[in-house]
């Protein structure tokens, strides 16, 4: 399977065009592979697609019935790319992939053994795919300001807070943006969102690992974490679960962005 310890760094995909190889060449190597774009590149193809309303599948419906037009594109792009990262990593066609979503908004793929996590935030959107286990992406602003005294009792574990506060003011704020986008990151993957407590786990040192709330160790090596800078602009953060090893998915002959993928339900 490779070093699935280790993350790919993310792919930066300009358009339905690609490049997917590196896409492909991550998950053989790690089992998973993230990639980011900005809504901007990618629009231009979805106002062209011929084929949109087959694309978009069940979300046809929402994109037409969105009123706001930068919300409106916003949402196509963002699941083009998903459709169009999942065909890569499954070596199926776009139009074929089957996106749909757990009762509290977390996309999956229909039938496929594949697990996708969707970030957007400002003109960035970030993809995961991984075919080992869990995976959960975050983007922010590299430059968002946060406020450290309203914020950091309810983003940070006691541990993480000591080692927090003799930092500077301003590094204190990126440690922090940089946790948040990791534990965002991880609760996104567990499918939990908003309901997961922050404070309650924390992050070993660099953020590579997770740790119970009495700081030892949870479940060693089961989750991996990086976080990632992009287009000079954004964090991308990524954690991912390795649970559960698979065999790559049978080849098909297929031209990469020529369609979408059918995919499967969220794994256990």
């Amino acid at each position: 399977m490779g070093d699935a310890t280790r993350s790919s760094p993310p792919v930066h995909v300009r358009g339905p065009g690609g490049p997917w190889q590196p896409v492909r060449s991550a998950l053989a190597a790690r089992g998973s592979a993230v990639v980011h774009t900005t809504w901007g590149e990618w629009f231009p193809a979805a106002l062209t697609e011929p084929a949109l309303r087959p694309l978009l599948g069940r979300d046809w419906d929402r994109y037409r019935h969105t009123a706001d037009p930068a919300t409106r594109h916003r949402f196509v792009t963002s699941r083009l790319v998903t459709k169009y990262a999942a065909a890569a990593a499954l070596d199926l066609l776009p139009v074929e992939v089957d996106l749909a979503y757990q009762p509290g908004g977390r996309p999956y793929l229909r039938g496929a053994g594949l697990d996708v996590s969707l970030s957007h935030s400002d003109e960035v959107i970030a993809v995961g795919v991984s075919r080992v286990g869990r995976i959960g992406v975050d983007t922010e602003p590299a430059g968002r300001r946060l406020d450290f005294g309203l914020l950091s009792e309810h983003i940070c574990a006691p541990g993480e807070l000591r080692a927090l506060l003799p930092l500077p003011p301003r590094a204190r704020e990126r440690e922090l943006l940089r946790l948040w986008t990791l534990k965002e990151a991880y609760s996104k993957a567990l499918g939990l969102g908003l309901r997961l407590g922050f404070g309650d786990f924390s992050l070993s040192d660099g953020g590579t690992g997770l740790l119970a709330p009495d700081d030892t160790a949870a479940r060693p090596g089961a989750w991996a974490f990086a976080t990632h800078q992009v287009l000079g602009s954004h964090l991308l953060s990524v954690a991912r679960h390795e649970a559960r090893p698979q065999p790559p998915h049978p080849s098909r002959a297929a031209t990469p962005g020529r369609g979408l993928v059918t995919a499967a339900g969220p794994p256990g």
